[in-house]
């Protein structure tokens, strides 16, 4: 086998294009829609659904004091993130 002494160049496309054609070339590549099929939709549908009465149904099943500790935890995550003064 013939060994090559360097790698040839690529030529790329997007060279040639002017700074508003690739802003147009990246912005359909990035809108572009694809076609979701039976399973993905029914799926998709049900995801949204549960999220949905997830929080409702998990606050009737809730005791005090589990609502108690959920909502002292959560606000201990929020402060803990909240910048301290300098």
């Amino acid at each position: 086998m013939p060994r090559l002494k360097h790698m040839p160049k690529r030529t790329r496309t997007t060279e040639n294009l002017d700074p508003v054609q690739n802003a147009r070339r990246v912005f359909m590549e990035a809108t572009e829609t694809t076609e979701l099929t039976i399973v993905q939709q029914v799926m998709r549908e049900m995801g949204s659904k549960g999220g949905k009465i997830g929080g409702k149904r998990r606050l009737e099943t809730m005791t005090d004091e589990q609502r108690k500790r959920s909502a002292r935890k959560a606000a201990k995550a929020r402060w803990s993130k909240a910048k301290k003064p300098a």
